[in-house]
């Protein structure tokens, strides 16, 4: 059993790599825009700060993933990973569900490329609609977190699927 936690900027590809995944290997998807999309669409978004709103997303997203791993299941969290607490939280549910901890990190660098995917997606309500400025969009790249002693597998996005997913799988697997 296995949880995987993916990590990169919104548009570099994570759902995308997820769905993937998830069609290959026999797993349960925990998505965070899923998640914080229908937090804000139960409430008016003006009532609830966009920070709560999302610590309260990812403490469902966690409890979900706890869930599911208690059940056996393999598990991805599909959400940009910007801060060291979810690190921890992630490694520390899969420890305690005896769970292979797994880290897939999304990286496009090319501020280009993630604007014309952020425009021509559909948009949920929790999503941003571009890369706001290059210095935001570079500065989010460089705060990403890894998680120290345990190996991660970093995707370049911008090749097609087919080009990496094999490897993805292998890394999974191993």
């Amino acid at each position: 059993m296995f949880f995987i936690q993916m990590s990169g900027f919104p548009g570099s590809g994570k759902s995308t790599l997820a769905l993937e995944i998830a069609k290959r290997i026999d797993c349960v998807i925990v998505d965070h825009d899923i998640v914080k999309s229908a937090l804000l669409n139960s409430v008016n978004e003006s009532q609830l700060d966009g920070k709560l709103a999302g610590k309260i997303s990812y403490n469902i997203d966690f409890s979900l993933v706890d869930f599911y791993l208690s059940q056996g299941k393999n598990v991805i969290l599909d959400s940009p990973c910007l801060y060291d607490e979810m690190i921890e939280k992630g490694m520390a549910i899969a420890r305690t569900n005896n769970a292979k901890y797994k880290y897939i990190e999304c990286y496009l660098a090319d501020f280009d490329k993630i604007n014309n995917r952020l425009k021509n997606r559909v948009k949920k309500i929790s999503q941003i609609t571009d890369g706001q400025s290059k210095d935001i969009f570079y500065a989010t790249l460089k705060s990403s977190k890894k998680p120290a002693n345990t190996t991660c597998f970093t995707v370049k996005t911008d090749e097609p699927l087919h080009t990496y997913i094999d490897d993805v799988i292998n890394y999974i697997n191993n």
